[in-house]
């Protein structure tokens, strides 16, 4: 079983930052995909980022490729999101997931799920 814990979110002014951070606990292998995903209010749940815990590679949505970016502190057991040049359409509740085996892609590939935290970018 594995508990994931999200923080960072908040309210913020078009084209500012935010980084979110994903705090994993129990047992955590190699072998894990972790993923930012996000859902609108009225809209279904998105891919944002993800990556891999053994061997850093990524992927990322085209709607946030250049600025965002996904990072993991394996120290702390800790996957950040680094948002950057954010805008209105980013609002959303994000979400941290992982994937037992592989990076993931959709939310169906997940089988842990934080709570969500809450991202609004003002225009």
């Amino acid at each position: 079983q594995v508990q994931l814990v999200e923080s960072g979110g908040g309210l913020v002014q078009a084209g500012g930052s935010l980084r979110l951070s994903c705090a994993a606990s129990g047992r955590t292998f190699v072998s894990y995909g972790y993923g930012w995903f996000r859902q609108a209010p009225g809209k279904e749940r998105e891919f944002v980022a993800a990556i891999s815990w053994s061997g850093g590679g990524t992927n990322y949505a085209d709607s946030v490729k250049g600025r965002f970016t996904i990072r993991r502190d394996n120290a702390k057991n800790t996957v950040l999101l680094q948002m950057n040049s954010l805008k209105p359409e980013d609002t959303a509740v994000y979400y941290c997931a992982v994937r037992r085996y592989g990076l993931p892609s959709y939310d169906y590939e997940c089988d842990y799920w934080g709570q969500g935290t809450q991202v609004t970018v003002s225009s």
